[in-house]
């Protein structure tokens, strides 16, 4: 048995889950926020069997494509009277972050 744990950008979520479930696979999700600019992630829980890795792995795949989008960085800590007019910065969103752990033991209670 593993565990796959994985972030992913939360746009790309809801089509991520609706393709797990109608291949049999159940998940949890989590919500995080995280990096340099703060972009919204989930953080994504899938218990599967040693043979099902690889097609769970090929669902990521097919749902968590990279792009660029523009965001506005957080402004910096300034000094009274200071001025600062955020500029857009290009970032690369989505894809995802993977771990395969693997599980010692499972109860479904």
């Amino acid at each position: 048995m593993k565990l796959i744990i994985a972030i992913v950008n939360e746009e790309d979520s809801p089509n991520l889950l609706d393709r797990l479930g109608r291949r049999g696979y159940s998940a949890t999700i989590t919500g995080s926020r995280g990096g340099l600019l703060h972009i919204g992630n989930v953080t994504i829980l899938c218990g599967v069997r040693d043979e099902q890795v690889e097609d769970v792995l090929t669902v990521f795949r097919e749902s968590c494509t990279s792009r660029i989008q523009y965001v506005t960085p957080l402004p910096p800590v300034m000094e009274p009277g200071e001025m600062h007019i955020p500029t857009p910065v290009a970032k690369q969103v989505g894809g995802a972050t993977i771990f395969v752990v693997p599980v010692e033991h499972f109860e479904k209670i």
